[in-house]
């Protein structure tokens, strides 16, 4: 079965004044369709991998799963696919963001020191990303929250790369400059103290429960 575009939790216009309605329209509807788009055409040739799930597909990324000839296709329009899908979910309209709680909170505060730095450092880690890629932030095996960079449409499901720490997904940004030239032009700060204000922190509790039982939420 061919993957497809997942609708919205919410309209364009939920996010302003943080996130403009113009610019996501076209990052769901152009760019992310087009990661869709990418990887259903590869994977016509290996219609074996059309069963496979967008999770499981992103952590055969480099391995010998994926065919030689599409691994560098599946790995920036899989990445990308599973990267917006699970984007879109962790944002919320910014009346119903009010802070990590319960264990995650305590987690937070644990790994962190508080919930401050743990933002201080997210934000160090989008903002020095050079040229396009993601922060994370992701829980391992043991139950211990990391943040991580990756560059371009990787994430931290794709272990098998070098330089990659294996992580469940928690929170993520996305910092190419499609999701945020429109309003913010080269002020990427801006942009990434903005999105803690949208951050639906009830999908990043469910998150990191789920991550804590080796499991991945989409």
């Amino acid at each position: 079965m061919a993957f497809s575009l997942p609708s919205l939790p919410y309209d364009y216009a939920a996010l302003e004044p943080h996130v403009d309605a113009t610019t996501m329209n076209i990052h769901h509807t152009k760019h992310h369709q087009t990661y869709v788009n990418n990887l259903n055409a590869a994977l016509d040739k290996f219609p074996e991998l059309k069963s496979v799930g967008i999770v499981d597909l992103n952590k055969a990324v480099n391995t010998d799963k994926i065919p030689a000839d599409i691994k560098t296709v599946v790995r920036n329009n899989g990445g990308g696919h599973y990267n917006h899908s699970f984007f879109w979910k962790i944002m919320t309209n910014p009346s119903n963001t009010n802070g990590p709680m319960g264990d995650l909170k305590a987690a937070i505060e644990a790994d962190f020191g508080s919930v401050d730095e743990m933002k201080t450092k997210f934000n160090a880690a989008a903002a020095g990303r050079f040229g396009s890629g993601w922060a994370w932030l992701g829980v391992d095996e043991a139950g211990k929250l990391h943040i991580e960079s990756t560059p371009n449409q990787d994430n931290p499901l794709m272990s098998h790369l070098p330089d990659t720490k294996p992580l469940f997904p928690v929170l993520g940004l996305d910092v190419w400059e499609h999701a945020y030239y429109l309003k913010y032009q080269n002020r990427r700060p801006e942009y990434i103290a903005a999105f803690w204000n949208v951050v639906n922190w009830e999908q990043a509790a469910e998150n990191f429960k789920a991550g804590k039982e080796h499991k991945v939420l989409l």
